[in-house]
């Protein structure tokens, strides 16, 4: 299995060693150990009594090793120390390790001498009742850790005089993505200086690897806030390097090394943070093997506007430090709350007292100033009404909500915060939990914080997993201000909601939650499944959401024989890795244990909570994990093995739920069908592409006009411009380019950014260049040409098909389709570039204007000239009879333009277009002159010649 790629790096199988040898090489490690300490701390102790002293107590620890490999955020860990015995007796050797509260153990071995145990997970026989119940009433001990998220695995055996004993321990965790980075951390708590303490991290990241940093040791005050003594460097001995998608990291103290660190030992968490990179669109989805997992992280979105409750427990108990420190992130909280966010507050005890009045009031210096006063002058009193205040805060968010009309522009959530347990009104738990979830409803997120270890772990929990929420719980000694300051920074950025992330129902099974209330900024979406249908070639994925004012469809398909790129076999660093390589395999059966984990936590009913535990003990028994519902069985008696606690529910997956809630935005379609995709783009003639080629197409008339516009580069050329009646403008920026060999012109020149203007019924803007688009209504948005995509607001649409078109659709009558020209290997006189249609123009006004506006509602009339120069109308029957005359003549507004008829090619030469072409650059065509076309900027809307206006 793929969880031995660690085990064979640098570690021997064989244990057994000549006494001799193991004492000589312990008596070494003591001399330099003692050698060390007396260099460092200027602190003489006779040697010979130091040794003798630890000689007689417990066994030493001589090797730590970690080796951790990490895979598309899936990590992988083995844990190896080796203890030495060198007493006259047996003694007992502890092996602790604190590890992940997410991550599940998958294996355990234990050498002592010449044998060796293996562990085995087997499923946990269920307990009854009255079991049950003296299990609950006995309080989990603490772990110290951020945020709580660290559980101690401890595993004790007693070693035979003169000998050693081994362990390995082997655990597996998907790494979650905060704040803009992955971290991974490994505890280091040996307790004693030891002879060789190696941790090696290998990272691939087929995306690319990125902002990779190692902070210094975080000891146990400083876990949460990354801060430690000492600047911002790695710690001694670390080694760094990386290509693109590689990483190696190595940290290997000395002796001497480590007393520098800590003089008995070092006792820290050595940590790696880092990020990949990111395309825009539906995101990273890898494939392998049947199995996928898609990573799905926007960036480039505009944050939407928060309407955001805090409900601060003020009951006798916080009185001191916690009161302070909740003081203290709240002023710093309320300074970065958003012009457009409206917020209350709610101090609660045995009363509740609610800052504003039955509303929520807009961000302004004033609001926030007030704001601050009253949480100064919040002092700790009284019992803790913890039904009372949600309700109070449910209610006033429901209300405002209502009488609001809030809609997809913004997210609602509450903030809870308490250091307790009810004490007063309502204090049943499975009570507080049914009244919460009926008085949010769906309507909104609650996100739960516990400080100290009275606080009721499970109830917080449960509650935020109701409600779409998260929670974290902090230690009493540790700095709550920056705990709290830092999970608000991750849930104060929300950039999407209503997520929705669909795969066709005949291609894929088993896939885990693929619908997510909020996605905020800094954080990541992951979904995992099984193929079904093996025999296709791609994958196709959709993903909608809301944003603000915008409805956002992202579309792709995925090669699914990305073996090459997903095989980890053969990789610098990997190489030693044995049996199942599966990793997103692995990272599949993780996601869902914890689902159906955390929705077994969220049930009510006996019988599926049953159901539940049997298809996470039947997971956990299949891939090998140690979850509540399996347990550590050495094979061997005389063993004593503690697994972590056994009631910790992970809060890897954080918000994850099982109902499709709707949090007041637009609704994601369900599902994809086949055929769906197709899109159909109706085409006019009526463009400008190419060097630029001007064709205008006269229906009724049944002819159409072209003509060429020899511009420079950097020129602005305004197509349409009907800024003042329909409130649309479009100008069109030129590119150049080298002539073509013995080509009659200087250069060529192409347009490389579309740019369309509206300013009905509100203010937006389109740019477009062949590789990305920008939509700015007062919120920027960003997307991929690369990426299929379709966004959606009140009166403007935006569909992408990738790498081919971009169809806009203003209030359904007007359409505009945009070719993205791209060339694989380019001349040097070809450029990327942009073609520039009119699919729909019946929005547009008569007074519309531009190179090709002007022509959209008014007729030319052909004329010819005969060889007795009497001049005749052509009608529309008889076009055909004179295209071949050498003399003909548009009428045009009164003005007599000469032609020449003419074949083109459109829309990547797919349509060939007959026309009649006018020369010099449309002279006596258009109205004025060319250059009476060219606009300042891009965003110019001026309507008639020399005016010049802006959106």
């Amino acid at each position: 299995m793929i969880l031995w790629l660690c085990l064979c790096w640098g570690f021997s199988p064989s244990a057994g060693q000549p006494d001799s040898e193991l004492m000589a090489r312990y008596l070494e490690e003591q001399l330099l150990a003692d050698y060390s300490i007396v260099e460092q701390v200027a602190r003489r102790v006779p040697r010979q009594a130091k040794f003798l002293q630890r000689l007689e107590t417990r066994p030493r620890m001589s090797e730590f090793h970690v080796r951790s490999t990490i895979i598309s955020r899936y990590a992988f860990t083995t844990v190896s120390c080796t203890m030495v015995n060198s007493g006259s007796e047996a003694r007992e050797a502890v092996f602790e390790m604190q590890i992940p509260a997410a991550a599940f153990i998958s294996n355990f071995t234990m050498s002592i001498g010449n044998k060796t145990y293996y562990g085995e997970v087997t499923g946990k026989v269920k307990k009854n009742s009255s079991d049950d119940k003296e299990r609950h009433k006995k309080p989990l001990s603490p772990t110290e850790g951020r945020e709580n998220g660290y559980e101690t695995f401890k595993a004790s055996v007693f070693i035979p005089r003169k000998m050693q004993a081994r362990f390995l321990l082997h655990y597996e965790e998907l790494l979650q993505r905060r704040l803009g980075k992955y971290e991974y951390t490994v505890s280091i708590r040996p307790q004693q200086l030891v002879g060789r303490l190696r941790v090696e991290v290998n990272i691939l990241e087929n995306s690319g690897i990125v902002s990779l940093e190692v902070p210094p040791l975080r000891n146990s005050k400083q876990k949460g806030n990354g801060k430690a003594e000492g600047g911002v460097s790695p710690p001694p001995s670390t080694v760094i390097g990386h290509t693109k998608t590689l990483a190696k990291v190595t940290f290997n103290p000395s002796v001497v090394e480590q007393t520098r660190i800590a003089r008995n030992g070092i006792l820290g968490d050595f940590i790696i943070r880092y990020d990949v990179n990111r395309e825009l669109g539906v995101g990273d989805v890898q494939i392998l093997n049947g199995y996928f997992v898609h990573y799905f992280a926007p960036t480039d979105l505009p944050p939407l506007p928060k309407n955001v409750v805090f409900v601060l427990d003020s009951s006798a108990s916080m009185v001191g430090t916690k009161l302070k420190q909740t003081k203290e992130a709240l002023f710093t909280i309320l300074q970065d709350l958003r012009p457009e966010d409206h917020f209350n507050i709610i101090g609660f005890s045995n009363r509740i007292k609610v800052w504003q009045q039955d509303r929520l009031v807009p961000v302004t210096p004033n609001n926030v100033r007030d704001a601050k006063k009253y949480i100064h002058n919040m002092s700790p009193t009284g019992g803790t009404n913890i039904n009372g205040a949600l309700q109070t805060g449910a209610k006033l968010l429901n209300d405002y909500i209502a009488q609001n009309n809030i809609d997809a522009r913004s997210v609602s959530l509450i903030i809870f915060l308490t250091d307790g347990k009810p004490t007063v009104g309502e204090t049943q738990s499975s009570k507080i939990l049914s009244n919460t979830k009926d008085a949010i409803q769906d309507k909104f997120c609650l996100f739960t914080i516990g400080i100290g270890n009275d606080v009721d772990h499970k109830l917080l929990e449960r509650m935020a997993l109701e409600n779409c929420g998260m929670t974290r719980l902090f230690q009493e000694d540790e700095d709550a201000a920056s705990h709290l300051k830092g999970f608000y920074d991750e849930i104060g950025t929300p950039l999407l909601s209503d997520i929705r992330v669909d795969y066709p129902e005949d291609d894929v099974e088993q896939v885990t939650q693929n619908f997510f209330p909020n996605y905020f900024n800094g954080s990541e979406i992951i979904i995992a499944g099984k193929l079904i249908n093996r025999t296709s070639d791609k994958l196709h994925v959709e993903v909608t959401a809301s944003n603000s004012k915008k409805y956002i469809l992202l579309k792709t398909d995925v090669a699914i024989d990305l073996l090459s790129r997903n095989d980890i076999r053969g990789v610098p660093g990997l190489e030693d890795g044995k049996g199942d390589n599966n990793y997103i395999e692995r990272a599949w059966s993780y996601l869902t244990i914890k689902e159906l984990l955390n929705a077994r936590l969220k049930s009510d009913d006996s019988q599926e909570k049953d159901n539940l535990m049997e298809k996470a003990k039947s997971m956990a028994l299949a891939y090998n994990f140690v979850t509540p519902f399996t347990v550590l069985k050495m094979k061997e008696a005389g063993l004593h093995s503690e697994p972590p606690q056994e009631e910790f529910v992970s809060p890897s997956t954080d918000g994850i739920g099982e109902k499709v809630q709707s949090l007041q935005g637009h609704k994601a379609p369900q599902g994809i069908h086949r055929g769906q995709d197709k899109q159909r783009i109706k085409i006019s003639k009526t463009s400008a592409d190419g060097d630029p080629h001007f064709v205008i197409d006269f229906p009724s008339s049944k002819f159409s006009v072209c003509f060429n516009i020899d511009g420079e580069p950097g020129d602005i050329l305004r197509l349409v411009s009907d800024h003042k009646e329909s409130g649309v403008t479009v100008n069109g920026q030129l590119i150049g380019a080298p002539a073509p060999p013995n080509g009659h012109k200087k250069h060529r020149t192409y347009f490389s950014t579309i740019t369309i203007l509206s300013n009905k019924p509100e203010r937006s803007y389109l740019e477009i260049t062949p590789r990305r688009v920008i939509l700015d209504d007062g919120e920027r948005l960003v997307l991929s040409c690369g990426r299929s995509a379709v966004v959606r607001s009140r009166s403007l649409e935006v569909s992408i098909s990738a790498y081919s078109n971009i169809t806009v659709t203003i209030r359904d009558s007007i359409s505009f389709v945009i070719l993205i020209h791209h060339y694989k290997k380019p001349a040097p006189y070809q450029r990327n570039h942009l073609g520039f249609y009119i699919s729909n123009s019946k929005g547009l006004s008569s007074d519309s204007h531009g190179l090709l506006g002007q022509f959209l509602n008014h007729e030319v009339k052909l004329l010819q000239e005969s060889l007795n120069t009497s001049r005749q109308e052509v009608g529309q029957n008889q076009t055909e009879a004179w295209k071949a005359s050498p003399t003909n003549t548009l009428k045009v507004k009164g003005r007599l333009v000469p032609v020449v008829w003419k074949q083109r090619r459109i829309y990547n030469g797919q349509q060939e277009v007959h026309c009649w072409f006018a020369k010099n650059n449309a002279d006596k065509l258009i109205d004025g002159s060319y250059k009476d076309y060219l606009a300042s900027h891009p965003f110019d809307t001026g309507t008639s010649f020399g005016t010049i206006n802006s959106l």
